[in-house]
């Protein structure tokens, strides 16, 4: 049985190497013509500093830089609005939140800086002379306007969360005040905020994007969404502005040269929609400089001689979770249990079933790793391997403890009935795309539990239907996959509380909320990190022993950059500012 799954699996793999292939293959007397002479043109950059600086050892000035999306863009140019990463990744050249992080993930300031001394009421000081794209000048009254902005009954966007915890912002949401009293403004260039009580994460989880005043006072939050100034004519603060839109395909950006940390070392940014399937050819032939590129294109961008593949930890993890309860929006709880995945030698045995390296090597070309617990290894609150469980790959296993659970073949058509003799079909469901891996990836992970005589069906659903179907807890969705990333804030509680929408499996342990209650409560670990990840160990290694999903990989970010762009820097925390940014000569 082992090696039928595994010819299948490669089978499966070589047809994806055939289809990406075809995608990107194109002319290639042209591609490889051209990935010649921009080889040539580079081929002294490693003798030193001069063929990138000019003279002086400054970057060099002017030029034009193409950055590629795959996937086209909601088209929502509202920081405070967007809710899908390609829209961000548009909206990062124009933007400047009030703090940054360094690769630790400890906040820094940027447009502000900060003070506190008891984790509840801050202080902020921003940066005087700050120039919103249109000539206004930034002042703390931006932020506040944000801040209410977020906090207002008609707001549609995604981050009320991240006003919520200031004391008074409940009752604004709610129209029972007309300010939130959390907020007191002292001058143009200092406010103080107020939370509901101390948080060692409350500076972290604040919205720390401005919104400008003037622009946006007279139209009415519940037309935002939909606005112009969303939609085709966005401003921010940061080192470009916008320039033309062709939305969907083309979003031109011009350097701010009043930007307050410098005028950019680039003249334009040029950011075009491509298909996924055209990635690594538009790489080769020079169309554009940089882009996201998906493990699957790695090996093919790095064997490139004009383009430099960078790898950088990222801070997103996947998983397989379980549907164990149905979540009332209104009353904010978990209401019900349901009760097909509630015996965890079932999700133990599921999880020995999969070779999780054998799978990330065939649909992610092995950049990434297993991951043990819903913490990236990366983070600094991640549990040493040592103290959690291994699942390691161990079909065996995983029919001794279905057989120790009870369900077994009963009617010998080589799958297990449930233990009372009834008919088990893992249904299990994955979001579509055009992107081939996808299913092929899906398909792998039913094979791993078809090979332990668990009978399983696979649904593909089309992706906004899919999470509209999982937040409702829809009969349908039973097994399904999933990732999140974490962000820079470390606490858990948003995805894993039991009073959490975003808590997709359902998981309600008493347990659990009380360790990431404590991991926050400054009168439990006050400013002690390591106290902190202690709780954080703790809390990993309960939901390591639970399994209310499969947790199943972590992966690298890859960035192909063609080698005639200097001054890109990647970690953990993601790219420095793009004003540093050039073209070499």
């Amino acid at each position: 049985m082992k090696n039928k799954r595994l010819y299948w699996l490669l089978s499966m793999v070589l047809m994806l190497s055939l289809f990406l292939a075809a995608c990107n293959s194109g002319d290639d007397t042209e591609a490889q013509t051209d990935s010649e002479e921009d080889t040539t043109e580079d081929s002294s950059s490693d003798e030193g500093t001069e063929t990138e600086e000019n003279a002086d050892g400054e970057p060099k000035q002017g030029g034009t830089l193409t950055y590629a999306i795959d996937s086209e863009p909601e088209g929502i140019l509202n920081v405070h609005y967007y809710g899908t990463a390609t829209d961000f990744e548009i909206l990062q050249f124009m933007v400047d939140p009030l703090f940054t992080y360094d690769e630790n993930l400890a906040p820094e300031p940027h447009l502000a800086n900060w003070e506190t001394e008891d984790n509840k009421t801050y202080t902020f000081k921003f940066e005087e002379g700050v120039k919103w794209h249109n000539g206004d000048e930034l002042t703390v009254n931006d932020w506040v306007f944000a801040l209410e902005t977020l906090a207002d009954p008609d707001y549609e966007g995604p981050r009320y969360s991240n006003v919520q915890t200031i004391e008074g912002a409940e009752a604004y949401n709610k129209g029972e005040a007309d300010s939130i009293s959390g907020i007191e403004v002292i001058n143009d260039y200092e406010v103080k905020v107020t939370f509901d009580k101390a948080r060692v994460n409350n500076l972290i989880n604040i919205w720390s994007y401005p919104m400008n005043e003037n622009r946006w006072k007279d139209v009415p939050v519940s037309e935002i969404l939909g606005h112009e100034y969303t939609r085709t004519t966005p401003i921010g603060t940061g080192p470009f502005k916008m320039g033309k839109v062709v939305p969907g395909e083309t979003y031109e950006f011009i350097a701010n040269e009043d930007y307050f940390k410098g005028a950019p070392n680039l003249d334009k940014i040029i950011v075009k929609v491509i298909d996924n399937k055209a990635v690594s050819g538009a790489l080769q032939n020079g169309e554009v400089d940089m882009v996201p590129v998906h493990p699957t294109l790695g090996e093919e961008v790095e064997s490139m001689e004009n383009v430099e593949l960078v790898t950088y930890p990222g801070l997103s993890y996947y998983y397989v979770g379980f549907k164990l309860g149905v979540f009332d929006n209104e009353k904010k709880e978990i209401v019900e249990q349901k009760e097909k995945y509630q015996d965890k030698k079932l999700r133990k045995a599921m999880y020995h079933a999969i070779n999780r390296q054998e799978w990330i090597d065939a649909f992610f070309s092995g950049y990434g790793s297993p991951v043990d617990a819903p913490v990236p290894s990366n983070h600094w609150i991640a549990a040493d391997d040592s103290d959690l469980q291994q699942y390691e790959y161990d079909p065996e296993k995983a029919k001794s403890l279905l057989d120790e659970a009870g369900y077994k073949d009963t009617n010998d058509d080589g799958f297990r009935e449930d233990p009372n003799g009834d008919e088990f079909v893992v249904n299990f469901s994955h979001y579509s795309s055009t992107n081939p891996t996808f299913e092929a990836r899906a398909k792998a992970l039913t094979q791993y539990w078809n090979d332990i005589g668990l009978q399983t069906t696979l649904e593909m659903i089309e992706g906004s239907l899919y999470y509209d179907k999982i937040e409702k807890d829809s009969d349908d969705i039973e097994v399904f996959y999933g990732g999140w990333s974490t962000g820079t804030d470390p606490d858990p509680t948003a995805l894993w509380s039991s009073d959490a929408l975003w808590n997709y499996t359902r998981w309600n342990n008493e347990k659990s909320d009380e360790l990431l209650e404590k991991a926050l409560d400054v009168e439990v670990v006050g400013t002690d990190k390591e106290k902190r990840q202690e709780i954080y160990t703790e809390w990993q290694q309960l939901a390591n022993e639970e399994l209310p999903m499969l947790y199943i990989a972590e992966l690298q970010e890859l960035q192909g950059i063609n080698k005639r762009v200097g001054g890109v820097e990647y970690d953990v925390s993601g790219s420095n500012l793009p004003n540093e940014w050039y073209i070499k000569e």
